[in-house]
């Protein structure tokens, strides 16, 4: 076990909208280093977001990322030789990484030509409550609300 906590690192907001959230997705986005390509993606993402809503891409992006969050997922508990899968509430900064991380797995899994156009794809689905992220975080609630007999083995 550690003796300490790791020290907390602060993400600098990002050059265009000055925030520090549009870092934090644009680093998971990013593949092999290549930030300005990661930047570079989630901008033209955001501007075809905008032309297809017609409203601000960044608060449609926001809104996208929250219908993704989860607020309860299951994790695994051994119990006296049996495994049960307890309920248990997401501390927020791990709603946000699963929110992230949901939303660039299932873009890349789309079926449009580029990585812009299936972000952008995903950004609207999700905004409107639709696409694959939602729809898995939708199970991690149905998982969740379905194992709720076994939430007093909670640790």
């Amino acid at each position: 076990m550690r003796k300490s906590k790791p020290k907390k690192r602060y993400l600098l907001p990002d050059p265009k909208h000055q925030d520090t959230l549009v870092t934090r997705f644009v680093n998971n986005l990013m593949l092999r280093g290549k930030k300005n390509l990661a930047y570079r993606t989630f901008y033209e993402a955001i501007a075809i977001v905008e032309n297809k809503v017609g409203e601000d891409g960044l608060e449609t992006w926001k809104k996208a990322l929250n219908n993704i969050m989860p607020s309860v997922e299951v994790k695994s508990r051994r119990v006296g030789g049996a495994t049960f899968q307890v309920p248990l509430e997401v501390r927020p900064d791990r709603k946000i990484s699963l929110g992230i991380k949901w939303m660039i797995r299932y873009a890349k899994s789309r079926n449009e030509k580029t990585i812009v156009d299936r972000l952008a794809g995903e950004i609207v689905a999700a905004a409107k409550g639709e696409g694959a992220a939602v729809k898995k975080k939708d199970d991690t609630h149905r998982m969740a609300e379905a194992n709720k007999a076994f939430s007093h083995f909670r640790f």
